[in-house]
C-alpha cells in the first residue's frame, strides 16, 4: 500500500487547525514536540557510542527552530551538539531557544569554521528549510547545502531535505541536485517528497489526534510504540529486507 503523505496546502492547514482554539496548541508546544522527535530520530540511527558529535545547521524559520529544540534534547542525551545559525531568527521564540542552548554552554560556530566543522562532526542535522520552501536558494544557504551533498557524514533532515521541493523532490539543478540525506524525520505527516527520497525514514507526529488524522487521511499510518515519539516507516518501494540493509 503507497505511503499516505500531505501536501504543502494540507500540511499548512493542519498546522492552522492545530494552534487554533479547537485545536489547542501554541507554536512553542509543536516545535518542541518536533524537536523532541527529531532527537529520537537521531538517537534511533546515530547512538552515542557511534560518535556525540552532532553539527545542527539551522535556517531563519520554523524549520531552524526544530534544530535549536533537538540540539538541546541531545545535549540531555550526553551527545555535544554545536549550532551553526547564520540568519537568526528575530522574533522571541527564537531568541529563547538560543538563550536556552547557550545556559547549556553549546557552542556555536560561524561561516569561517563552518567547513572544519563539518569535517569534525560525527553526524549533521538538516534544519534549514521545511515544507513551505521556495526557490531560488539566497545566500549563504547554496554554499552550505552544497556541502551537504557531497559529505561523507551522516545527515538527518527535518521535514523535507533542504532545497527539495515538497511536491517533486530534489531539483533538477543547483546545490541541492545531489543532496540525499540517509535520514529524514518527516513531521506530523510525510510529504509528497518523499517517494524521492531512498534513506531511512522516520515520521514524528504523535501528538495529532484522532479526528484530526481521519480529516486529513492520515489513518493508515505505522502506529508508534511504548514512549517513543518516532516511528519508522518505509518509503515507496522499500521493503524490510531493504530496511534490514540499511540497519547493518
Amino acid at each position: 500500500m503507497a505511503l499516505r503523505t500531505i501536501s504543502a496546502k494540507a500540511a499548512t492547514a493542519l498546522d492552522q487547525e492545530l494552534m487554533s482554539p479547537e485545536g489547542g496548541f501554541s507554536i512553542d508546544q509543536l516545535m518542541e514536540l518536533a524537536g523532541l522527535s527529531v532527537s529520537q530520530a537521531v538517537y534511533k540511527v546515530h547512538p552515542p557510542e557511534k560518535g556525540k558529535k552532532v553539527l545542527v545547521i539551522c535556517g531563519p524559520g520554523n524549520n531552524g527552530g526544530d534544530g535549536l529544540v533537538a540540539a538541546r534534547h541531545l545535549w540531555h542525551y550526553g551527545y555535544q551538539p554545536e549550532i551553526f545559525y547564520p540568519k537568526q531568527g528575530k522574533n522571541e521564540l527564537y531568541q529563547r531557544l538560543v538563550t536556552q542552548l547557550k545556559n547549556l554552554s553549546i557552542p556555536f560556530t560561524n561561516t569561517s569554521s563552518l567547513l572544519s566543522s563539518l569535517q569534525s562532526t560525527d553526524h549533521i542535522i538538516d534544519a534549514i528549510f521545511g515544507f513551505s520552501f521556495s526557490g531560488p536558494l539566497r545566500e549563504p544557504f547554496p554554499d552550505i547545502i552544497a556541502e551537504l551533498a557531497k559529505t561523507k557524514k551522516p545527515v538527518t533532515a527535518v521535514d523535507i531535505p533542504s532545497s527539495w521541493d515538497v511536491d517533486n523532490g530534489p531539483p533538477s539543478e543547483g546545490p541541492g541536485k545531489d543532496f540525499m540525506p540517509s535520514t529524514l524525520v518527516s513531521l506530523t505527516a510525510p510529504k509528497p517528497c518523499v517517494k524521492f527520497f531512498k534513506g531511512r525514514h522516520f515520521l514524528g507526529g504523535r501528538f495529532v489526534a484522532p479526528g484530526i488524522r481521519e480529516k486529513y487521511g492520515l489513518t493508515g499510518l505505522p502506529e508508534y510504540r511504548g514512549i517513543d515519539q518516532v516511528v519508522e516507516v518505509p518509503v515507496e518501494g522499500q521493503g524490510e529486507g531493504d530496511k534490514e540493509k540499511e540497519r547493518l
